[in-house]
C-alpha cells in the first residue's frame, strides 16, 4: 500500500494511489469546474487531462496534499484552455468562413463577374459574325469542330482556323487592356483601324 509522500515504482501502485487519493475528489472537482467553464465537454476534457497528467507521474512523493495538487493541475489546464480560446487559430477562422459562406455569390463576386462578362462580350463584339458563332458553338455550347462545320456549311479547316484566331484575339483583348477594342477578327482576318 502506497501512502502519502511515498515513491510510486509501479503502475499498479500509482493506480492504487489515484484510486485512494484522487478519485474521491472527482465529484467536487467537476462541480468546481462547472462553475468556471462554459460547457460540460470542457469539464470532461479537463478532468480527463488531469488523469492523463497523473498517469504520467513516476513518483508521487512530492504530493503531500493530493487535493491541492489536483486542483492546481485543473486550474492550470483551465487557464491554458481560456488562453487558447482567446487566441484564434487562422485555420479555425478559415473553417468558419467556409461554413458561413453560402452558395450565393457575394456582392463583390457579382460585380467582378459582371465586369468580366462585359469584357468578354466586348471582345466577342470585335469578331466577325461567323467567327463569333464558331467561338460560341465551340467554347460555350461545347460542339465539336465537325458538328460546327456541318451546322455552318463550311469545312473543318475553316472552323479550326476561325476558332483559333478568335480565341487568340479574345485572350489578347482580355489580358492586354491597351489593345484597342475596335480591332478584331473580321471574316477570319484582322482588320486594321
Amino acid at each position: 500500500m502506497v501512502s502519502r509522500g511515498e515513491i510510486v515504482t509501479t503502475r499498479a501502485e500509482l493506480a492504487e494511489w489515484v484510486g485512494r487519493e484522487i478519485l474521491p475528489l472527482e465529484r467536487d472537482l467537476r462541480s468546481w469546474l462547472r462553475r468556471r467553464v462554459a460547457t460540460p465537454t470542457d469539464v470532461e476534457d479537463i478532468v480527463q487531462e488531469c488523469y492523463c497528467r497523473l498517469a504520467r507521474l513516476h513518483d508521487v512523493s512530492h504530493i503531500t496534499q493530493p487535493r491541492a495538487y489536483l486542483y492546481a493541475v485543473a486550474r492550470n489546464l483551465l487557464q491554458n484552455q481560456l488562453k487558447a480560446a482567446r487566441v484564434v487559430r487562422l485555420e479555425a477562422i478559415a473553417e468558419l468562413d467556409m461554413e458561413w459562406r453560402s452558395d450565393d455569390p457575394s456582392p463583390e463576386d457579382v460585380v467582378m463577374a459582371r465586369s468580366e462578362l462585359g469584357r468578354v462580350q466586348a471582345a466577342l463584339a470585335t469578331l466577325s459574325e461567323r467567327a463569333r458563332s464558331i467561338f460560341v458553338m465551340r467554347r460555350v455550347e461545347g460542339m465539336s469542330q465537325r458538328e460546327i462545320a456541318q451546322a455552318m456549311g463550311v469545312s473543318e479547316a475553316v472552323v479550326e482556323n476561325d476558332a483559333s484566331r478568335s480565341l487568340r484575339a479574345i485572350l489578347q483583348l482580355l489580358t492586354d487592356p491597351d489593345v484597342e477594342s475596335d480591332r478584331g477578327v473580321r471574316g477570319g482576318k484582322r482588320r486594321n483601324a
